[in-house]
């Protein structure tokens, strides 16, 4: 085994005293707040949120691998992406087929939507780093871009041949897929028709989203990753 290094040492004799703590305990347990570990040297059982970071700092290491950044800088960037990662759609916040809203990891940190102001698109490789402020946004610009659409290439990822997805549904809520949307912008829509072919497979169908009704094929729709049964849906039609 490897013994622990000082650091992690000092780190876990710390974290015990503040878990003693009179004023910590008081305040979890009127927040009903309850503290549960996974064992030792066992990052699988956080499987779902070392998934995310995996993902986070490998697309981080190749947009900003070049970059000098002082700690300020650093945090700042760090807080743009972790917006980025909870600003995802999860699953439809209602059953109501007019509510185009989704649920994401946003709402159980802050009971909203996290969003953002609109500003200018930076993510250039000719842009002048003069200003640290252009850096910072450059950088997270990149990553919205590598993230994000990896993110809707996993959802929409089928398995060839040996299994067949189900079809996309009416009054179904799903992601529309945009290389030019902004960071923390997720344009959704929710199924109003679908064309089936002769197959019984639907490859084409009609979104109502924010701005009006679109006709796209399967290929620019993506379903959440957290399905919501359609008849719930319907009972509320």
């Amino acid at each position: 085994m490897q013994r622990t290094s000082r650091e992690q040492e000092t780190f876990l004799n710390e974290w015990n005293e503040i878990c003693k703590s009179n004023r910590i305990q008081l305040f979890s347990a009127e927040e009903g707040i309850e503290w549960n570990f996974i064992p030792p040297a066992s990052p699988h059982f956080g499987g779902l949120w070392e998934a995310n970071i995996k993902s986070m700092k490998r697309i981080l290491l190749r947009v900003a691998k070049s970059a000098i950044m002082n700690f300020e800088e650093l945090t700042t960037l760090m807080a743009q992406i972790e917006a980025v990662l909870n600003s995802r759609p999860l699953s439809p916040l209602s059953s109501d087929p007019n509510d185009l809203n989704p649920l994401t990891p946003g709402h159980f940190l802050t009971n909203c939507a996290i969003s953002s102001f609109p500003e200018p698109y930076t993510a250039s490789d000719s842009l002048s780093y003069h200003s640290r402020w252009k850096l910072i946004q450059s950088l997270r610009d990149k990553f919205w871009n590598r993230w994000s659409t990896e993110y809707l290439t996993h959802l929409q990822t089928r398995a060839k041949w040996s299994v067949q997805n189900p079809n996309l549904m009416e009054n179904q809520l799903v992601l529309l897929k945009d290389p030019n949307t902004k960071p923390l912008d997720w344009p959704m829509g929710r199924i109003l028709e679908v064309f089936p072919g002769s197959d019984g497979l639907v490859r084409v169908v009609n979104v109502k989203t924010s701005t009006g009704i679109l006709k796209r094929a399967i290929t620019k729709v993506v379903p959440l990753p957290i399905p919501v049964d359609p008849a719930s849906v319907e009972k509320n039609i």
